[in-house]
């Protein structure tokens, strides 16, 4: 997703921006994005309003395809739960099953002796008010988890044709009289 808000921001040029038609052929997603004032980047906002036409489809193209998120924020206190609380509702709305991570880190998620972000919706990073702090030893631990976790769920969906949304939908409206 391109940034707009940060052209001096140089480091971000190498990043990747993902196509309409690349975001289709996807089985699964993982969707990473800062949190500003407690909601996600207007970015990616402005990248999944433009999804509008494929959740809008017959089809709903991207329905029955897992998707999580992680998120980063300046400090403690930067709202990466509300952040999740307001992307969620953005994944299900075009029929994506999201994958939360749960309390994968148990009693260590618990321990006050370093600053972690993350929360049971997906993983976390503080970077600080310059962006200047690297995700620590149990940030990376947790999103390696989560990338793990997210891609065996869509394995298991692609491999079992009985899973997949859309024919679920299609054989229950042959099935179900419509009104």
């Amino acid at each position: 997703v391109p940034d707009t808000l940060a052209p001096r921001a140089s480091w971000k040029t190498n990043v990747p921006i993902i196509s309409r038609k690349e975001l289709l052929e996807g089985d699964g997603f993982v969707f990473g994005f800062p949190a500003k004032f407690g909601m996600m980047a207007a970015e990616f906002q402005a990248f999944l309003d433009l999804t509008a036409s494929v959740w809008n489809e017959e089809e709903q193209l991207l329905k029955g395809k897992p998707a999580g998120i992680f998120f980063s924020t300046g400090c403690q206190g930067g709202g990466q739960e509300t952040t999740a609380l307001t992307a969620i509702p953005q994944l299900v709305n075009r029929g994506m099953l999201f994958v939360p991570i749960g309390n994968i880190l148990g009693a260590e998620k618990c321990e006050m002796e370093e600053v972690r972000g993350g929360s049971p919706f997906g993983a976390g990073t503080y970077a600080g008010s310059d962006g200047s702090r690297e995700p620590s030893e149990i940030e990376l631990k947790q999103a390696f988890h989560q990338g793990k976790y997210i891609a065996t769920i869509t394995k298991k969906l692609k491999r079992d044709p009985q899973c997949s949304f859309p024919k679920i939908a299609r054989r229950l409206s042959q099935v179900v009289p419509q009104s």
